[in-house]
């Protein structure tokens, strides 16, 4: 069996997550290749990507949202087209997309089956929670950025069957934890000199904040900017207080797995996050709009008080990757 799995690159929740699915692909009888679409990851697979492209990534701004000025200047759509006309998916027995637009389009295009395994496909579900506020175009962009045919969802809770709880790496399982006296931050959207604003507020507290804006790193005060990589925040988040970060998917789902206390800011104008975070305050984990003043009170007493959210997420990945497979068998 030949199979395809297509890897959304931006940011570093994907790439994440593909560390440990890849293996679970491996153990099984097929002729894997790995492509991988975006700009945005600060990551390495440790595995052989086929196909490394530019795809169609949303770039981070530095006010709390998506830059869209340069998300369009990046766009370049006749390279996009270009790209998705490149991709063989013809050839291959199973697609298996991770939220990524190229083999998605190649598919509907050329009428190929198209495996949805990402959290994404859970969080479109009727049944998975969302925001109080309509946001019809945010909707629209999750529904027709990576269309596939078929879904497998991952999300912070399941929803129906065909929705699981994360997948969470290896890194996280195996890590020491411990309860140390910083707070681990990893806030993309942001600009290190917002953070540092924001943060030095605080100052009786100890904050490791983990920077896409920088490549060095340096103090200010309570504060310690470190440049991203990967076994420097799982340490940092392992030997945290609690977690200050996104409403993305992995690193709060990680941070509860771990335990922590976790207060999350999702992104201006990003309808998955938006959604997480409805998800994630139904669960009980507070969350703040912004970075903005106003926000500061709750900062504070988030600071003050210990409440964790308990979860149960266990190690699923091997069960997932064989449904996954045994199924498109059916579907083949």
């Amino acid at each position: 069996m030949r199979v395809l799995y297509a890897i959304q690159g931006t940011g570093n929740g994907h790439l994440s997550r593909a560390r440990d699915v890849i293996p679970a692909l491996l153990k099984h009888n097929i002729s894997l290749d790995i492509l991988v679409s975006g700009i945005q990851a600060d990551i390495k697979l440790p595995y052989p990507v086929k196909y490394q492209l530019k795809g169609l990534s949303f770039i981070f701004g530095k006010k709390g949202g998506v830059d869209v000025w340069k998300t369009y200047y990046r766009s370049n759509s006749m390279r996009l087209q270009k790209e998705i006309k490149s991709i063989p998916v013809e050839d291959y027995d199973l697609i298996i997309n991770d939220f990524e637009p190229v083999t998605a389009w190649a598919c509907k295009l050329k009428n190929k089956p198209c495996y949805s395994f990402s959290h994404q496909a859970a969080v479109l579900s009727a049944k998975a929670p969302k925001p109080k506020k309509t946001d019809r175009m945010g909707k629209w962009i999750l529904n027709n950025y990576a269309p596939t045919s078929q879904q497998l969802g991952l999300h912070f809770k399941s929803y129906e069957p065909n929705i699981y709880t994360p997948i969470i790496r290896d890194d996280i399982r195996t890590a020491t934890i411990s309860n140390g006296e910083h707070y681990t931050v990893y806030l993309p959207s942001y600009s290190d000199e917002k953070l540092l604003k924001f943060l030095s507020k605080m100052k009786n507290t100890n904050w490791e904040v983990f920077s896409k804006h920088n490549t060095y790193a340096y103090f200010n005060k309570n504060i310690h900017i470190k440049p991203i990589t990967n076994d420097a925040f799982v340490k940092s988040m392992s030997s945290s207080k609690g977690v200050l970060c996104g409403a993305g998917f992995e690193a709060p789902a990680e941070s509860l797995y771990m335990q922590k206390k976790l207060l999350v800011v999702p992104m201006k104008g990003q309808y998955e996050q938006q959604c997480n975070a409805a998800t994630l305050a139904e669960m009980g984990v507070p969350v703040i709009k912004s970075l903005k003043n106003k926000h500061l009170d709750k900062v504070k007493h988030w600071l003050e008080t210990d409440t964790i959210v308990d979860v149960d997420y266990p190690d699923i990945t091997d069960m997932i990757v064989s449904k996954l497979l045994e199924e498109s068998l059916v579907i083949r």
